[in-house]
């Protein structure tokens, strides 16, 4: 009984191994407190969105101005975390997302706000992420320094970011129905300080940056030269950069399936993503158990295809319970291919391309994302967004057919790797 214990406080340890670092213990602390609130404005400005318009075509709008500017700056701003301080660039994004979520409990709780005003606060927040999203990407490895621990941490990362999707939606729910919108506005607002303070007690050495006097331009060209001439690189990215612009659908038309699908409320709207958060716990606890990257490429494979196979039930279920199940499996598959994803892309590059390379991981991952958001308002108008979701389900899961030949290339590739 004894010996039970130790192994499972062995087994722990090791899955929390990230945490024995003072710097990700912070991170992941104020981080994670920061994400509920995050994840609270995403479902309170849909909620808003939608109640406002009633349009499934204005949503896909309202996520194309959010995410749009990723695409365009996240390759010129990779350069920049590269050239720059990777810390000071996160705190200071993160001091412009807390004005910004301010701004948006301003304008709601007063009753001014507009759809237009909704658009320029999405397209301030996303020109923040794209400068925000790589340099913290690249800035784990400067919070982990043992890089044998760096797929670990990535895997808690994901598990925080999706006990906050678990948590934030649900509180959020609540909210909406209780006070409205604005308030989950402002408590997004006072949630950065909890990752800014974090962020101010870590003690970062400074590291001098190899690519700090390269021009930009020619920063770039090279970012763009070293990930697409590295054929696991250019595999990965190009297949994550697929399925985010074909997993849009699912959570754009969200507020169609709670309120006039499945007939519920905010509250509906809440489970639903918090089921799906959940089913993301689970995989990012079964990745952070992994001690190599060693068959991730075939994990990313199985992920895809349970993903797609997903939405293509949750498309026509009718019923609440059967629904909630499936977004659990669709949460599951989607967390389990993107940080898998991650976690290869984090240990085969090197560290002075990580900035550009993580770029390249946000624009696969989020920059695609503004158009699979046009592509599912627009579809849906339409087909219906039921007919849309099936669609985009039966073309992931082609893409994961089409994406085996690469993954055996790609598994054969980091057989060599010492992770």
């Amino acid at each position: 009984m004894e010996q039970g214990s130790v192994r499972r406080r062995s087994r722990l340890s090791f899955i929390i191994r990230a945490f024995s670092y003072r710097n990700y213990v912070l991170f992941f602390s104020g981080q994670g407190i920061s994400i509920i609130g995050t994840w609270m404005q995403q479902i309170a400005m849909t909620w808003l969105v939608y109640r406002m318009t009633g349009s499934t075509f204005l949503l896909g709008v309202i996520s194309f101005t959010g995410m749009i500017p990723i695409f365009f700056l996240s390759s010129l701003a990779g350069v920049f975390a590269d050239r720059h301080n990777r810390y000071r660039i996160v705190v200071v994004t993160n001091f412009l997302a807390m004005g910004q979520a301010f701004v948006a409990a301003f304008l709601t709780l007063t009753g001014i706000i507009t759809v237009w005003h909704i658009v320029g606060l999405s397209s301030f927040l996303g020109m923040v992420n794209a400068f925000e999203i790589p340099a913290r990407q690249a800035l784990v490895i400067e919070i982990v320094e043992n890089k044998e621990d760096l797929g670990n941490a990535i895997a808690l990362n994901s598990f925080m970011f999706n006990g906050g999707r678990l948590i934030g939606p649900s509180i959020a729910g609540i909210l909406i129905s209780l006070f409205g919108e604005g308030t989950c506005f402002l408590i997004n607002g006072f949630s950065f300080l909890a990752i800014i303070l974090a962020l101010l007690a870590m003690r970062i050495s400074s590291r001098k940056r190899a690519a700090a006097g390269i021009r930009i331009l020619k920063g770039l060209a090279q970012g763009y030269r070293y990930a697409f001439r590295a054929a696991p690189i250019r595999s990965l990215l190009i297949h994550l950069g697929i399925i985010s612009f074909l997993s849009m659908p699912y959570t754009v038309l969200m507020p169609y399936f709670a309120r006039d699908y499945l007939h519920g409320g905010p509250d509906t709207l809440g489970v639903l993503m918090a089921s799906s958060g959940c089913g993301a716990i689970i995989g990012t606890v079964s990745l952070a158990s992994r001690n190599t990257i060693r068959g991730l490429s075939r994990v990313i494979v199985a992920a895809s295809l349970i993903f797609g196979a997903a939405m293509i039930a949750f498309a026509f279920s009718k019923i609440l319970t059967v629904s909630i199940i499936l977004l659990f499996f669709a949460g599951f598959g989607l967390i389990v291919q993107m940080a898998s994803s991650n976690t290869i892309l984090q240990t085969i590059v090197r560290d002075d391309m990580r900035g550009r390379v993580m770029s390249l991981y946000a624009m696969a991952f989020a920059g695609m994302a503004p158009f699979g958001s046009l592509l599912a308002g627009a579809l849906s108008s339409r087909i219906g967004p039921q007919e849309t979701l099936a669609v985009s389900g039966i073309a992931c899961i082609i893409e994961a057919l089409v994406f085996i030949g690469p993954a055996s290339t790609l598994e054969k590739a980091v057989r060599g790797l010492k992770t």
